[in-house]
């Protein structure tokens, strides 16, 4: 079974919601994010989001675009973050999603990439720039891997497109939990469970969400009526701020992560 698949699963018969961090590969730098992926389950993450830097990212707000950017300046490469997750595998035992945009996959080849990410050990991807109705031969490609594609539901999302992500998601649904871009926000939507429980009427596949969760009520919050949160910007910021302090980034944010994945 894919990892994906057996951690939650191994969660919904607990009661439990996953706890889901996102950081950016190489951001603040490639070792930081080594001892991250190598560390974040006993902080209580359950699936680690890892995002590939790429120069014109999507809905990604100024937090995650400028980590990115940092990235990038110091001459990272989309072949060394698989690398590094191939480095990371023998103590990174629970799921790795990869954030990238469809671009890099299309400037590599979709072979190339499931063959390059399921080779470095990472179990499934989350693409913004690929739609649904356009990735019949990817989705079908990605299947043969046991590779699920991550597919994205958004508040503004049309009811037949809704339906069909119902239907062919596979890993887990990424629910965005608001209109915008990803970043820290005071207070949750509130027609977020309303929302939620629409989207779970129809379809069994686990349903995470992100986007603004920055607090551990908030994620206390979603993790009633979710089976996943998702939490970003406020990662990032926290280790981007750790290094610029002099401080060990990755102390500062698995403390974080723990205050976090305690409330789900």
């Amino acid at each position: 079974m894919n990892r994906i698949d057996a951690r939650f699963e191994k969660l919904r018969a607990a009661g439990h919601a996953a706890f889901i961090p996102f950081f950016t590969a190489g951001d603040p730098d490639m070792e930081t994010s080594l001892r991250m992926m190598q560390n974040v389950e006993k902080a209580g993450a359950d699936v680690i989001e890892l995002g590939f830097p790429y120069s014109d990212p999507i809905a990604d707000g100024p937090t995650i675009q400028d980590s990115y950017q940092r990235a990038l300046d110091k001459g990272l490469r989309i072949g060394d973050v698989f690398d590094l997750v191939a480095r990371a595998r023998p103590e990174c035992t629970i799921p790795v999603v990869a954030m990238i945009s469809y671009s890099l996959v299309f400037r590599m080849g979709m072979d190339a990439f499931l063959d390059r990410a399921t080779g470095a050990g990472i179990d499934g991807a989350t693409i913004p720039d690929l739609p649904i109705e356009e990735t019949v031969q990817f989705f079908d490609a990605a299947k043969e891997r046991d590779f699920p594609l991550i597919c994205f539901v958004t508040p503004a999302t049309e009811t037949a497109r809704r339906n069909a992500v119902a239907r062919h998601a596979r890993g887990f649904i990424y629910y965005i939990a608001l209109r915008g871009i990803t970043g820290e926000r005071p207070q949750l939507p509130p027609d977020l469970a309303e929302n939620l429980s629409e989207l779970k009427s129809l379809t069994e596949t686990p349903v995470a969400v992100g986007f603004g969760i920055s607090r551990p009520q908030q994620a206390r919050i979603v993790a009633g009526e979710a089976d996943g949160v998702i939490v970003g910007s406020a990662i990032v910021r926290r280790l981007h701020q750790a290094a610029e302090e002099g401080k060990d980034p990755v102390e500062v944010a698995l403390a974080f992560i723990e205050t976090m994945a305690t409330a789900t």
